[in-house]
Parts: C-alpha cells; sequence; structure tokens
C-alpha cells in the first residue's frame, strides 16, 4: 500500500477549471436567496451571532488542532482535518436547522457571515495551525502555499459570486424570483456531478484509504457540532439559537475544501478523502441530530 501522505489524486486542469466555475454558481445561488429581513432578525440578536461565528472561524478551528494533537493522524490527513476546520458552513445548514426547529435566521447569517469572513479566516487558519503541527510542515513547506494567493482564490470563489447575487436581487427582484430555485437546482446537480467524477477517476485510492479516515471523520465532526452547542450553552442561548449554532459548527463547505485541495495541494491524499468523506458523513450527521431534535420542541429559553 502506497502511503497516503505520498498519494496524489488525480484531476485535470480542465475539470478543476469547471469545478471552481460550478462552486462560484453556487455561492451565486445561494445568495439569490438571502433576505435583509434574515440579517435584521439575526442582528436583534447579535451575541447568538458572534458566538455562532466566534465557534465556526476560532473555536473549532482551535480544537481540531488539540484534537490532531491528541489522534496523531498522518500527517496528510490532519491537514484535511485542519483544512475542513476553517472552511464556511455548509450549504445545507440552514436547511437542516430549519428541519431541528433552530433559528433559522440566525443560521443564515452566521452561514452567509462565515462565508464572507473566510475569504480571511480559512487561508489564515489553515497556515497557522497547519504550521503549528509539525509533521505536516514538511508538506507545507513542499506546497508551498502562499496564503495571499488563496485569500484571494478563496474571494472569487465565495466573496465575488454572494456580492453578484446580492446586487441582482436588489436590481432585478423580478428576475431573482422566477431564478431562486432553478439555479439552486442547476448548480447543485452539477457539482453534485463534478465532485463524484472527482470521486470516481480517484475510486482506488478513496476505497483504498477510507477505512484510515472514518473513525476520525466520526470523532472530528462529532465534536464540531458539540463544541458548537456547548459554547452556545455557555454563553446561555436559547436552545433554538443552540441548535442553530452546533449546526453550523458541524456542517462545512467540503465542496470548497475539495477544490482548495486540487488547487493548492496537488490533491495530497489523506486530505482529500478526509474531506470528500467529511462531505458525505456530515449529511448523515446532521440528519439524524436535526431528526432527534424535530421531535423535541426548543423550550429552553436563554437567562
Amino acid at each position: 500500500m502506497t502511503d497516503i501522505d505520498l498519494v496524489r489524486l488525480n484531476f485535470n486542469p480542465q475539470t478543476l477549471l469547471a469545478l471552481n466555475v460550478v462552486l462560484g454558481f453556487v455561492m451565486f445561488g445561494v445568495s439569490l436567496e438571502l433576505k435583509t429581513a434574515d440579517f435584521a432578525a439575526a442582528l436583534r440578536t447579535p451575541r447568538a451571532l458572534a458566538i455562532g461565528l466566534l465557534g465556526h472561524h476560532l473555536v473549532f478551528p482551535a480544537f481540531t488542532f488539540l484534537l490532531v494533537l491528541l489522534l496523531e493522524p498522518r500527517p496528510s490527513i490532519a491537514l484535511g482535518m485542519i483544512l475542513v476546520s476553517s472552511c464556511p458552513a455548509g450549504n445545507i445548514s440552514n436547511f437542516l436547522t430549519h428541519y431541528a426547529r433552530g433559528n433559522t435566521a440566525l443560521s443564515v447569517s452566521i452561514s452567509t457571515l462565515s462565508t464572507l469572513a473566510a475569504i480571511v479566516m480559512t487561508p489564515l487558519n489553515i497556515a497557522l495551525w497547519g504550521g503549528l503541527y509539525a509533521p505536516a510542515q514538511p508538506i507545507l513547506r513542499q506546497v508551498a502555499v502562499n496564503p495571499f494567493e488563496m485569500l484571494l482564490h478563496v474571494f472569487l470563489l465565495l466573496g465575488l459570486p454572494l456580492a453578484l447575487g446580492l446586487i441582482v436581487a436588489r436590481r432585478w427582484p423580478r428576475f431573482t424570483e422566477r431564478a431562486r430555485r432553478p439555479m439552486k437546482i442547476f448548480s447543485l446537480a452539477f457539482f453534485l456531478v463534478f465532485v463524484l467524477a472527482a470521486l470516481g477517476a480517484n475510486w482506488k485510492y478513496f476505497v483504498l484509504y477510507v477505512g484510515m479516515v472514518v473513525g476520525v471523520v466520526f470523532v472530528h465532526n462529532a465534536s464540531a457540532l458539540a463544541t458548537g452547542y456547548a459554547l452556545a450553552w455557555s454563553a446561555r442561548l436559547s436552545e433554538a439559537d443552540r441548535r442553530a449554532v452546533a449546526i453550523e459548527c458541524g456542517i462545512q463547505n467540503s465542496g470548497l475544501g475539495l477544490i482548495l485541495i486540487f488547487n493548492f495541494f496537488d490533491g495530497l491524499g489523506g486530505m482529500a478523502v478526509v474531506t470528500a468523506w467529511w462531505g458525505i458523513w456530515h449529511i448523515v450527521a446532521g440528519l439524524t441530530l436535526a431528526t432527534w431534535w424535530s421531535r423535541r420542541a426548543p423550550v429552553l429559553q436563554a437567562a
């Protein structure tokens, strides 16, 4: 068996460019769903919004680093964990929060602001925590990741499409109303196709190494959900807010993570397998938790 730290997955430049464009369309479609009323509702509880962003971009990445020190996984797997923890909220977090009877307006606001913050925080967290983990330092030196180049890349993938979507929604509301659902279905369907194509082109590696990351991803994702909930509980937020914060911390944009891996880490095997499996598992875990919560009314209120 080839060392997972030495495996480089195959993804040709043309397909990678298409995947970048598709993710841009996904974010554009997401921004068409945003409404000013959602932000106004969330801003009425700024403490909950701040806790959600703090948990997502500061606490969870720091906790991931501690988890890496505890588990001592292979360097490329550790980098995959750090990269996943550095990504913004995933696209299904708002649906899961609504299904879990959480504060959906808060979820939408955390998702959007975490995506905007990710333009800076994602490259920063990867460089900081990845650089602090000694076994991963040779990999980082080998691929020579430039945080400023990654920042620009994340801006083009996330910030620009979001800004364009907000402008279109404001200037052409009728078009936006007609385009929301088709754009969402089209972009997510194509994104799924490209992710499956990436897995298909490297299926032998995925099957070979996924067993090495199943337990790691399970523990990592569970810790993300628990970290979000515990942080919201310690801040004495309402139960509906706790559910929103927990789901926002536990559902990461693994699609962005895969793109960054292929763009900046040469398709590094351990990172890619961790991120791909996270993209599958966080849906299973998120739906399971949301189903459990959906049967229990959020009666607890902030003190």
